[in-house]
């Protein structure tokens, strides 16, 4: 119980400001990278917050910066953080608070999209995935350029129940940015689910979610129809809708979670039916047809001379 307390009521030691840290080591937000620093405790506070309770909890923070939210997940009282970062201009800046916080922050240079987490944390941590969540949290202030890819490889992740969630149905609390100069940061907390509202193969799920989004602007029926070959897309397309019981006028965004599963369960059938469907990518497609296009020109024009 003692050594509880002592976790729980651990705070850091004074130190320089994020300002501070800023112009000591000379950091400025890289624009190419999307790249934005939060200086204000309040706010980062706030945003680990949203996280619930952190005591005596492993946190894996992706991205930490130059420390903002590092610090406020520190002063929460957690077991051990472990942070990830790419920038190896950030890495003095966390060592200085790894010295402050003596065997409770772990600090890794490498890439957040190729780090193993799944034996970051002791096994004793794990839980069933029908139980109540791990004591495990990823907490991360995520860029624009990465949130996407990272995003979807932990959506997988929780598809396959491995990563960060081979520890069981691991909550992340993470921001998202819109810009770097004018920030727009929106706080957002995942709890996997222990049933998927859509049961079928992650990969096709994501086939057809970003075929429906790469037109988001036009009617629905205009990305489905990229999931079948040009000779037959009319027909397939229409099918698909017809047997999915899905309006061809709905934009995708105003598509639900039930619309969704019917047309992936639908394509599914499709697929089985038709072993080469889901493998077909409707750009090789394109680019076929144009290189046969240039190859007649070509023909043409020497034919000419």
């Amino acid at each position: 119980m003692a050594a509880s307390r002592a976790l729980s009521t651990f705070r850091l030691p004074p130190l320089p400001t994020i300002r501070e840290i800023i112009k000591l080591f000379r950091l400025q937000a890289a624009k190419q990278l999307s790249q934005n620093f939060l200086l204000d405790l309040r706010l980062t506070d706030k945003i680990v917050r949203k996280a619930g309770n952190l005591t005596d909890a492993y946190v894996y923070e992706v991205g930490p910066g130059p420390g903002g939210i590092t610090r406020s997940i520190l002063n929460a009282g957690v077991a051990e953080l472990l942070v990830v970062e790419k920038d190896s201009r950030f890495i003095p800046g966390l060592q200085m608070l790894s010295d402050a916080a003596p065997g409770k922050l772990r600090i890794v240079h490498g890439d957040v999209l190729t780090f193993k987490i799944e034996k970051a944390f002791p096994e004793s941590l794990k839980r069933r995935w029908e139980d109540d969540p791990p004591n495990v949290h990823i907490i991360g202030n995520l860029p624009f350029s990465v949130s996407t890819p990272l995003i979807i490889k932990w959506l997988e992740s929780v598809s396959q129940r491995d990563g960060p969630f081979a520890y069981g149905r691991t909550q992340m609390t993470l921001t998202f940015q819109k810009e770097v100069a004018e920030v727009d940061v929106g706080v957002v907390h995942f709890t996997p689910l222990t049933q998927p509202r859509i049961e079928q193969p992650f990969k096709l799920v994501e086939k057809v979610v970003q075929n429906v989004f790469q037109f988001r602007r036009k009617y629905c029926h205009r990305g489905l129809g990229m999931l079948f070959p040009e000779a037959q897309r009319l027909e397939s397309t229409g099918r698909l809708l017809q047997l999915a019981d899905v309006d061809p006028t709905l934009r995708p965004r105003q598509l639900s979670v039930s619309h969704f599963r019917s047309l992936c369960d639908v394509y599914r059938k499709m697929c089985d039916e038709d072993p080469h469907l889901f493998a077909y990518n409707f750009r090789e497609e394109l680019k076929r047809s144009k290189c046969k296009n240039q190859e007649k020109e070509v023909a043409r024009d020497s034919h000419r001379l």
